[in-house]
């Protein structure tokens, strides 16, 4: 994960930081904040700023991040576009 931030807010209790769930991509420079859920199987456009949850299978891009698609694939890796 090149350039990636994954950052919790300032409370001093409670949960603060990211869930991210498995099979997650996450493209170089994005910024994750606060006590949200990435969930299974999300790519993560590069550059992106994520602040709030992101659904299971989706693809996420922009600051601030927002769903611009989803995948059918439980494996982002398979349906990446290289």
């Amino acid at each position: 994960m090149q350039g990636v931030t994954l950052g919790g807010t300032g409370k001093e209790i409670g949960d603060r930081h990211p869930k991210i769930g498995e099979g997650v991509l996450i493209g170089a420079g994005s910024t994750i904040l606060g006590n949200i859920k990435i969930g299974e199987g999300v790519m993560i456009a590069a550059g992106s700023l994520v602040l709030k949850d992101a659904p299971p299978r989706s693809i996420v891009a922009g600051t601030p991040a927002k769903v611009i698609g989803s995948l059918r694939d439980h494996d982002p890796s398979l349906t990446m576009k290289h």
